[in-house]
């Protein structure tokens, strides 16, 4: 029998080269994030479904992001459920007015050498030496709010408590973390952080209040609000996002339950209130609100863009406050003043989806050099009601 060695050689390398492309394993993906807006978008945070990459390697820990020009990313892996198998990756990117740019996602079983780390941190837990307290932070802003010890004191009659579900601020100077110094300075000197030592201070007076962003149910002239939490769950903590939820019996004559799943990333004045409402009634509202204090601040109220801003002077400075808020489940916005204490504020009275709303709470103080006027802090309002309309696009 007769045979053409030379076409059974290129048969067969076609065979190998076929199944070379039909039984390699991917090693990296290409993402594309475009932006649409006629703003730059820097250091924004961008979320990936870990599904997404699961074609990549079994071990997510192994996953590294590089830019166009090749260098490594700092990242944090999400396990939004708490349920041990992970769910998201995060990155920031900057893109451009009306750009894109790739990313490449890629596997490196030396990745936990590689992976660079960052100077700065997101952070929240819980903080037992205090009471009770609940605080958040990143390099711009931090808050806190307050737990069912705090209350029991107060109800007690005993020293040492509060009794509010508002939101506190911490006005800081300093882009490095703060609250574990503070609470520890607070236990050597008591009042520590309600004095600036040069990172910053604790000025704010919340009392029965709302703070900046605490809610409750606006009827008959009155605002109806919760007591402190009663349970927290710290879902993650890292290099660019903390995610924490926080649980809260039931309040009012109508028995509102609710959960706050509270977000905040690193780089952003504005923490992200995502909160999931349970009623035995029908409610006629979920009213959030800012405190107007002595009422001396400049109120602007904007139901069409959904942007609710105090600029107020607190002590030798000024404070701009704000919610964004997603303009269609605005029912009506209020400059409401009392003779109460604590009772004059900006009511946003809103009226929530699917027993879900989902709203932004941020700050900025004069001295930390991040806004210099009220019409600056009304650019940062403006601009985050930008990003949550026209998030940056992800093509895999």
């Amino acid at each position: 029998m007769k045979f053409n060695l030379i076409k059974t050689v290129s048969f067969l390398g076609i065979l190998v080269l076929f199944s070379s492309f039909t039984t390699k394993k991917h090693t990296s993906k290409k993402i594309i994030v475009t932006n649409s807006l006629a703003i730059n978008r820097e250091n924004e945070v961008v979320s990936i479904n870990l599904k997404q990459l699961q074609n990549l390697t079994d071990s997510y820990q192994n996953l590294l992001i590089k830019d166009e020009n090749g260098n490594l990313l700092v990242t944090q892996i999400i396990d939004n459920n708490l349920d041990g198998k992970p769910d998201e990756l995060l990155f920031r990117v900057t893109v451009l007015a009306h750009s894109r740019v790739i990313y490449t996602a890629f596997v490196n079983k030396k990745a936990s050498k590689k992976r660079p780390l960052s100077p700065y941190t997101t952070y929240a837990r819980f903080v037992p030496e205090r009471t009770d307290d609940f605080t958040w932070e990143n390099d711009k802003v931090a808050f806190r709010t307050y737990g069912p010890t705090a209350q029991k004191l107060v109800e007690e009659g005993k020293q040492g408590g509060t009794l509010s579900s508002g939101i506190d601020l911490w006005l800081k100077k300093v882009n490095y973390s703060i609250i574990d110094k503070w609470y520890s300075n607070n236990l050597q000197t008591a009042g520590y952080y309600h004095i600036d030592h040069g990172e910053g201070y604790d000025p704010y007076h919340v009392g029965k209040s709302r703070g900046t962003g605490g809610n409750g149910i606006w009827l008959n002239d009155s605002l109806h609000v919760s007591k402190n939490f009663v349970n927290y769950r710290v879902i993650a903590t890292g290099p660019i996002r903390t995610i924490f939820e926080l649980d809260y019996n039931s309040w009012s004559k109508f028995g509102v339950k609710e959960t706050k799943r509270i977000s905040l990333d690193l780089g952003s004045n504005f923490t992200k209130f995502e909160n999931t409402i349970s009623s035995e009634f029908d409610i006629p509202n979920y009213t959030l609100g800012i405190t107007l204090h002595d009422q001396k601040g400049k109120v602007d109220l904007n139901i069409t863009k959904g942007i609710f801003r105090y600029w107020e002077p607190i002590d030798d400075s000024f404070v701009g406050e704000g919610i964004v808020i997603a303009p269609n489940l605005v029912k009506t916005a209020l400059n409401h003043h009392s003779k109460s204490p604590d009772q004059s504020q900006i009511l946003v009275v809103t009226e929530p989806k699917n027993k879900k709303i989902v709203y932004y709470v941020g700050f900025a103080w004069l001295k930390s050099g991040q806004v210099n006027s009220v019409a600056d802090w009304d650019s940062l309002l403006e601009r985050q009601q930008a990003i949550i309309n026209s998030p940056l696009i992800i093509t895999m």
